[in-house]
């Protein structure tokens, strides 16, 4: 110390000195850049990831039930306890045994050191059964490869899942409701049932007739019908023919006659059951078992594994109606299966029965009259848009989708024949050429182009010839008829004279009107769906003429035209009823057993004819004298029927194959007890309109109006054929 006194003195002089003595400043120098610090062995000092990033990464991954992201964000530990597949198992054990629709998480907090991190959050699981469970609880994460991951245990999801924990769901599960027609008469119902069936070669020949007669008064089924479906058999085979499945306490009446008929098989079984063999089984649809690829999601929704469901129709749309409000007691067990806690409970609630429109009796006789063709029926009332009949053949039964009844393992392959396909609804979904009913669309048309009046004359003859090199024919020439001569607008539709409306849609086409009639028509409802909702529909399609051969084609509803049979009885009716396309609907009201209806019927106007108050009034009093008029292609037919009726024939071709036989109409008779409809009628490869659909259009309006008809003239009775039936033929695809 002693050896730096001299430097004070020097200091102080210096300091004293820049005291006292000003002169120029000067600048001081930056400090040194400091020292760099050596990092410690081991320790990563690059800024760590946002650990709220990181839980709210795995957390989305759980909401969108993205196990495989979640697990590759866990800590190698946590990867190294157990697998991607285990791991995915716990979520999807708690998901279904909760009934988890979703959940909501929601981060609360976060604790960040060098490695570690605890966040906390909160989590809503949305239960269909017992409503929302909502929890706080902590997420711990590990920093590894300079990324936080998740250190997993069971409490991540609750935290009364620790320790081995489980989650027991007691599932409260209501009766699913019945379908009604119109007038509340039972369609489907859980009933107890007996399946009928014979073993032909165990019948005693001196008991046939009672046998047979039995069955009639049970099934419906009659003698001679039954008989020609086993009288081929061969004998001793032990074939076995199954019938149909009737209500229990109809067999239990006749017990003691049966009990003693050798050959009749009768199994009772237990079901959801369809009466009298399945009522417009294609709108109402059936139950079956969930598919297996879809039982989790219906676990989550508060389904049972082995429960049936809605695969088609009202079934399948009114699901949620049908089956009620399911509840349940969410509980947590300890690994021993002793309850330890009760997290959440909610009561079932009564599910609600639906309502038809259909008339059960006029529904039950549109399914007759069209059974041996392949074809449809659709009854609408005309000023509403509610359907009362709709039916397609060929139809199926719906208790063929019980495995419990005996003649589904007979029969059910049969449901998914490719040739003649049973479960299509051709009603909706079934396309054709619509033929001659469409010149009701070409007819207004030519009235709204200006181009031609009701009283624009042509000269229909057997032939049209206006397309160089081509030769188009009238429907009289083939029947080898007289031509129809000199026609005006209105009674060309009544004569329904090919040449003139080959003629309306080459003239158009050539004045520069190329899509008139295809507009028309999209404004007639066709190429789009009805909108009817409840049953499954397709589009159709109607093309724009490309030539003037597509043009003539198009014109008598040939060509690509492709309709359905609902989208042409709404078009009926809506020229019945003033002009307004209504949403065709079947369902009346859907309603608990106590309380409001949840729905009610009411009428949706959809569109309205896109046509003059006069061409409608033109084309509706041409409609009625294709009735009334002696020269109409259907006066024939409706001669002295008390019912006032305007209506179509249709003929569309379908070559190699016979035509499709149409016919469309509608009443307007005004009765006070029962409102005027629409109808269409449509056979597949059945022939002519006016021989074969409309005989049958006749006979649905007898049912309706009267409660029975007339036998068709293939019939001997009501519903029982002459031999041969028709060939079955193939069917349009949707």
């Amino acid at each position: 110390m002693k050896s730096l006194c001299w430097l004070l003195p020097v200091m102080l002089a210096l300091l004293l000195v820049g005291c006292s003595q000003p002169g120029p400043s000067v600048e001081a120098s930056p400090p040194p850049p400091p020292t760099p610090t050596l990092p410690l062995p081991g320790v990563n000092t690059t800024q760590a990831p946002d650990v709220e990033s990181a839980a709210r990464a795995y957390l989305e991954a759980w909401k969108a039930d993205d196990y495989t992201k979640m697990y590759a964000m866990l800590t190698s530990v946590s990867q190294d306890a157990l697998t991607e597949e285990e791991f995915a198992q716990i979520y999807s054990r708690v998901a279904t045994e909760a009934a988890l629709s979703s959940l909501d998480p929601q981060i609360l907090s976060s604790l960040t050191q060098t490695r570690s991190a605890q966040v906390s959050y909160r989590v809503n699981l949305h239960s269909a059964l017992v409503g929302d469970i909502v929890r706080d609880t902590l997420m711990n994460l590990s920093l590894e490869d300079g990324k936080w991951r998740v250190q997993w245990d069971e409490t991540l999801i609750l935290p009364e899942l620790g320790g081995g924990n489980t989650l027991r769901m007691d599932r409260l599960i209501p009766s699913r409701a019945n379908i009604y027609d119109r007038d509340g008469q039972a369609l489907v119902a859980q009933a107890d049932a007996t399946a009928l069936g014979v073993f032909p070669d165990q019948i005693d020949p001196d008991q046939e007739n009672t046998l047979l007669s039995e069955l009639w008064r049970l099934t419906g089924l009659y003698p001679d019908n039954i008989h020609a479906r086993y009288e081929n058999f061969p004998p001793g085979a032990g074939w076995y023919l199954p019938l149909l499945a009737v209500p229990a306490d109809l067999v239990q009446q006749r017990e003691g006659v049966l009990s003693g008929l050798a050959g009749l098989v009768l199994s009772p079984f237990r079901s959801r059951f369809y009466f009298d063999g399945g009522i417009a089984p294609h709108v109402i649809g059936y139950v079956s078992a969930i598919p297996a690829e879809e039982v989790g999601e219906y676990q989550r929704q508060g389904y049972l594994q082995d429960e049936r469901v809605g695969q088609a129709g009202l079934e399948k749309w009114g699901e949620a109606y049908l089956s009620g409000k399911r509840g349940g007691a969410l509980y947590v067990v300890d690994p021993d299966g002793a309850t330890v806690t009760k997290l959440a409970e909610s009561p079932a609630e009564p599910a609600q029965a639906i309502y038809t429109t259909l008339d059960k009796e006029l529904q039950l006789g549109a399914q007759q009259a069209i059974e041996g063709f392949k074809g449809a029926v659709v009854i609408l009332e005309r000023d509403t848009g509610r359907v009362i009949a709709m039916a397609s053949s060929p139809g199926f039964d719906p208790n063929l989708f019980e495995p419990a009844n005996l003649n589904s393992g007979y029969e059910i392959g049969e449901l998914f024949d490719q040739n003649t396909i049973p479960l299509l609804n051709r009603a909706t979904q079934g396309q054709y050429p619509l033929g001659s009913v469409f010149k009701i669309i070409t007819m207004a048309a030519a009235l709204e182009s200006g181009i031609y009046t009701p009283e624009t004359v042509y000269d229909c003859q057997h032939t049209f010839t206006e397309l160089q090199g081509v030769t188009l024919y009238d429907w009289t020439f083939e029947k080898e008829l007289p031509a129809s001569g000199p026609l005006t607008l209105p009674e060309g539709l009544m004569r329904s004279c090919n040449p003139y409306f080959y003629h309306i849609g080459n003239d158009l086409y050539n004045q520069g009107l190329t899509n008139a009639v295809s507009d028309m028509a999209r404004g007639f409802g066709l190429g789009q769906a009805t909108g009817i909702d409840q049953v499954a529909e397709v589009e159709g399609q109607v093309p724009d003429p490309a030539s003037n051969l597509d043009a003539t084609n198009l014109s008598t509803g040939q060509g690509a035209l492709q309709v359905t049979p609902l989208q042409v009885v709404d078009f009926i009716a809506a020229i019945g009823n003033g002009g307004i396309l209504y949403r065709p609907q079947v369902v009346e009201r859907i309603a608990p057993p106590d309380g409001d209806p949840a729905v009610i019927f009411k009428p949706e106007v959809r569109g309205k004819l896109p046509i003059s108050a006069q061409t409608l009034h033109t084309i509706q009093e041409a409609m009625i004298s294709v009735i009334e008029n002696r020269r109409g292609t259907a006066h024939r037919v409706f001669a002295n029927f008390p019912i006032d009726i305007a209506g179509k024939t249709g003929t569309a071709q379908d070559p190699p194959r016979d035509p499709h036989a149409w016919f469309a109409g509608y009443t307007f008779d005004e009765r006070t007890d029962k409102p005027d409809v629409a109808a269409v009628v449509v056979l597949e490869n059945a022939g002519e309109g006016s021989e074969v659909a409309a005989p049958i259009f006749k006979g649905l309006m007898q049912l309706y109006f009267f409660g029975k008809r007339d036998s068709f003239p293939w019939e001997t009775l009501p519903g029982v054929w002459k031999t041969p039936t028709p060939e079955v033929t193939e069917t349009p695809q949707p």
